[in-house]
């Protein structure tokens, strides 16, 4: 398990370019990958600039949400060009703003991010190819609605199965369920976060075991609170009494806690800590990205923990894979993960920290999800780590 772990996850800490700014941008933007079906802007140059273009003859300003410089030009035709600063690689939402207001760019599709729809830009990554597009075996990426009783709403969720899903009836697979961020819902993972295309390729390698992903919507019901001791947080009870029940009765998913993984992002993050923890008779891997407690809620998750963090059980019986935890160098949430892992490693639980370049974002969130899946579900633990 150590050298399997290490090798997966070392890649991680490789740092992304930093373009030196230059006075004039390179001239060779092209349409970005993001763009609505024959837009040719907004677009994206080899520095990592992007430049949106809008036709608006009465508008007195345009610009931006980036920060920094912008280069605004406005043409005899109305039209207004406008030339950011290097970015970094990866996914960025953004707005344009005319004359005070901010407005979606009408050039891009729309994405669910910071908490509404909007726009965003794609800064082509050097190792994009892990979640490219390619001549593979694919999943499906299935939308469900289904019943809570515990909101008393229907509520929606999307799920991931593997290639040869269809191909035999017999066959179950493991699952993992997958949360989103406090400013995402349960499109985010299979849109901005190439899920199905990340499993499609690691599967199609053999470096990922076939796996149904389950992708909910808990915008809401999720919570930053660690959850009192013998006490379910609104969440756990959505899955413990919606979400796991459908899933296993309308997919050949696999039963048991062993066949069951728990990871998230951000705000997923507290999921995966206030239900995986407190429900390892239900969970038997949890993964945390860019999560962790805020200073003042640090000490109610040890207290409300404790009994879990420091069973010996934990360690020797329950987890099969040390938990998880990755955050970027310059993540908002870096210092409230390191807190949390601080917690984790006084009480001895076993655990595997990441520390990546960049931020909260979901360059990172692609990558935490393509080297993890390639370690999730083994056949057996070899040790510890």
């Amino acid at each position: 398990m150590k050298t399997a772990l290490l090798g997966v996850l070392l890649p991680l800490l490789t740092g992304a370019p930093t373009w030196a700014q230059s006075t004039q941008p390179v001239e060779d933007f092209k349409p970005s990958s993001l763009n609505q079906s024959g837009r040719q802007y907004p677009q994206v140059n080899s520095e990592g600039r992007a430049r949106f273009r809008i036709v608006a003859p009465q508008a007195q300003s345009v610009r931006s949400s980036f920060s920094g410089e912008t280069k605004v030009d406005k043409g005899e035709d109305g039209s207004w060009v406008i030339t950011t600063r290097p970015l970094d690689e990866g996914f960025h939402y953004y707005t344009l703003n005319i004359d005070g207001a901010d407005v979606p760019d009408p050039g891009t599709l729309f994405f669910y991010g910071a908490s509404r729809w909007g726009s965003a830009i794609e800064v082509p990554a050097k190792d994009q190819e892990f979640y490219a597009v390619k001549d593979v075996p694919h999943g499906q990426l299935r939308q469900d609605m289904y019943f809570s009783k515990s909101t008393n709403a229907v509520r929606r969720c999307f799920v991931y199965t593997p290639p040869d899903y269809e191909k035999d009836s017999s066959k179950r697979y493991p699952v993992l369920y997958l949360q989103h961020g406090a400013g995402e819902d349960e499109t985010g993972w299979g849109s901005q976060g190439h899920a199905g295309l990340i499993m499609d390729n690691l599967i199609a390698a053999g470096k990922a075991k076939p796996m149904i992903i389950v992708m909910p919507n808990t915008r809401g019901i999720a919570s930053a609170d660690s959850p009192a001791p013998g006490k379910d947080d609104a969440c756990t009870q959505e899955y413990l009494k919606d979400i796991i029940p459908y899933v296993e009765k309308h997919y050949r998913a696999k039963p048991g806690r062993e066949n069951r993984a728990l990871a998230g992002l951000s705000m997923g993050g507290f999921v995966v800590l206030n239900t995986g923890l407190s429900h390892l008779d239900t969970f038997a891997e949890l993964y945390v990205y860019s999560s962790g407690y805020f200073p003042e809620k640090v000490q109610a998750f040890e207290e409300n923990f404790k009994q879990v963090l420091s069973d010996p059980r934990t360690n020797e019986e329950l987890l099969r894979v040390p938990i998880y935890m990755a955050q970027g160098e310059t993540d908002i949430a870096l210092r409230n993960g390191q807190n949390t892992w601080a917690v984790i490693n006084r009480h001895g639980l076993r655990n595997f920290w990441v520390l990546s370049s960049g931020g909260h974002e979901w360059r990172n969130w692609r990558r935490y999800l393509h080297q993890t899946a390639q370690i999730m579900f083994p056949e057996a633990r070899q040790g510890g780590i």
